[in-house]
């Protein structure tokens, strides 16, 4: 029990600080961008590393491994989003007047780029992870590129809380296609199958042996599927998207000495 605590209460601050770095790093000014993805890359080949080797630890400590690794290849994923470095081919909102699949469209050129990277990033993973008896970080990465495309979806669609102000300055056009509105269709079903996901899992932790590693695996998704859960339900709530991190947003933007524009 104590150990199941301690994983949950691990899994949370790993979301809290991780989406606060990011948040922290993407305000940085342009010219000290491509330094933070620099690090951030050399930091994903680690991770990459980390990954394939921990996918064969059949041990408390292997599972854990595996989803700060996996945790460690989405970060790069979204932070070279929010930086601007892999968007899509189209930097501009709609017009006031664009609709329908025209609508679509132009929001799918607007993270193209980002998705056929992310699909290239979950293939990877599938192949440093193939076969290996500790799935822990496979399973990491599918349920936080799950999630995020739910979120993705229901943005568009429409929710009461869009979130604006997490977008960083230069990706505040991406706002245009978003959607306000009290609700939609796909999202109780998001909220639904989150949070059966969540229990599913919870059972088959609870479940699974003690003091091994498939419990301690499934205890550290279950974990990651309600925090899932939670980013959906604040969706709805009428409060700023960021109020988790609300000082991280308004501290001052670090400024380093000018350099190459990316």
């Amino acid at each position: 029990m104590f150990t199941a605590l301690s994983l949950v209460l691990c899994v949370t601050a790993v979301w809290w600080c991780s989406t606060g770095a990011i948040l922290l790093l993407v305000r940085r000014p342009r010219h000290g961008r491509a330094a933070v993805l620099a690090v951030a890359t050399v930091v994903l080949c680690a991770a990459a590393l980390a990954l394939h080797w921990s996918s064969r630890l059949t041990t408390i400590g292997g599972s854990c491994l595996a989803f700060a690794a996996a945790v460690l290849v989405w970060g790069w994923i979204e932070l070279s989003f929010l930086l601007g470095a892999i968007t899509g081919p189209r930097v501009a909102g709609c017009e006031p007047a664009c609709s329908g699949w025209r609508h679509l469209r132009h929001a799918i050129e607007a993270i193209l780029y980002h998705e056929l990277v992310t699909i290239a990033a979950a293939l990877l993973v599938t192949a440093l992870t193939w076969r290996a008896p500790n799935a822990t970080g496979l399973w990491t990465f599918m349920i936080l590129w799950g999630m995020r495309i739910s979120a993705k979806l229901n943005l568009f669609l429409g929710v009461p809380n869009t979130g604006e102000a997490m977008l960083p300055p230069h990706l505040r056009y991406l706002g245009g296609y978003f959607r306000r509105r009290a609700l939609n269709a796909l999202l109780p079903v998001s909220l639904g199958g989150a949070a059966l996901l969540c229990a599913l899992l919870g059972n088959a932790a609870w479940e699974a042996p003690a003091w091994d590693y498939r419990a301690a695996g499934l205890t550290l998704l279950a974990t990651l599927s309600g925090l899932g859960l939670i980013e959906h339900l604040m969706l709805l709530l009428p409060m700023p998207a960021d109020a988790p991190w609300k000082a991280l947003r308004t501290a001052p933007v670090l400024h380093t000495k000018p350099g190459p524009a990316t």
